[in-house]
């Protein structure tokens, strides 16, 4: 900074301002400033400002697994977001589902110099496991039950699967079947209470449940069995590489999507209007997720208090070939 100054003709202390984004510089200064601190490559040092400030514009992100589609562009979300409010990211992922790996992650937090936390949540463990956050760390949580002490960011799966669901009654199906996700998933579960009530709801009776792992193999495995029975005419898929493992299925077994059986993913995976036929899907928004969890938790780093609610992205229903009315 000292030798910045002197290329620059100012103070030390100007340079701080112009480092820092003050506007009580004049426009030459500023400019001589930031013509000096690229020639000579200079970076504020991000340590020595956590000193003065009490702030290490850094978030923790604490989940259970990278495999997955949605907790990558969840994660990625966060990441750009951060970036735009000039915060990092510290990544502390899952060693396990275990209780054991969830305990490990908190702990490890509590060595790193983070101003708020992201968590994001896949599984009920979390609700047995004793954990235990930083005093007066902000925290948000993404994936939530709802009765989390935390704010939450969530998509409304209630809604997905309703509408989902409610599609393919419209189309003229006299009942939907769905292949589920894993059941220590919270959306998995909410997809799939939706999808009963909607039936439910329209006085139509509720298949038994082919139980998948969001995996498209377990999608293959359902779609063997699905794609032998005539009276399964429509499925819901709990997301879409469960659909495209159902669509394997039907292919290699010659039964007809839709002509034959209808069926609905989750997601809007980028690829999905790629499969064969192009998925109808209900599309949830990650960017959006990691975007409202952003700038939820750097409200309460500004002082904003947290308020103890989960609020809902909106979803919609894509529709595309892999639904039709049936077969007469």
């Amino acid at each position: 900074m000292a030798e910045v100054a002197e290329a620059a003709g100012v103070s030390m202390q100007t340079v701080s301002r112009v480092a820092r984004g003050f506007d009580n510089v004049s426009p030459d200064t500023r400019l001589r400033v930031q013509s000096a601190m690229a020639d000579l490559g200079y970076r504020p040092n991000r340590a020595a400002r956590a000193l003065r400030s009490g702030r290490f514009r850094t978030i923790g992100v604490i989940m259970f697994t990278l495999a997955s589609f949605g907790n990558m562009r969840t994660l990625e979300a966060i990441a750009d977001a951060a970036g735009d409010a000039d915060f990092t990211i510290t990544l502390l992922p899952m060693a396990s589902r275990t209780e054991e790996g969830v305990r490990s992650a908190f702990s490890r937090l509590h060595e790193q110099a983070v101003d708020g936390v992201v968590i994001i949540i896949e599984s009920h463990v979390m609700d047995t496991a004793e954990v235990s956050l930083p005093v007066g760390v902000p925290v948000v949580v993404i994936d939530s039950t709802g009765t989390t002490d935390h704010p939450a960011i969530d998509t409304d799966q209630a809604e997905g699967a309703r509408i989902a669901t409610q599609h393919l009654l419209d189309l003229g199906h006299e009942t939907v079947w769905h292949v589920a996700g894993p059941a220590m998933s919270y959306s998995a579960a909410r997809r799939r209470a939706a999808w009963e009530q909607t039936l439910v709801t329209a006085g139509r009776t509720v298949p038994p449940v082919f139980e998948g792992d969001w995996g498209s193999a377990s999608g293959h495995r359902a779609g063997l069995s699905i794609a032998v029975r005539p009276e399964v005419t429509a499925v819901f898929a709990a997301n879409d590489q469960t659909a495209l493992g159902i669509l394997r299925a039907c292919h290699e077994l010659g039964r007809a999507v839709p002509a034959s059986l209808s069926v609905v993913g989750f997601d809007d995976s980028p690829e999905s209007d790629s499969f064969w036929p192009p998925l109808t899907t209900v599309h949830q928004s990650f960017d959006e997720i990691g975007r409202r969890a952003v700038t939820n938790l750097l409200a309460q780093i500004d002082g904003a208090p947290g308020a103890a609610a989960t609020d809902l992205v909106p979803v919609r229903l894509v529709v595309r070939a892999s639904t039709a009315a049936p077969a007469r």
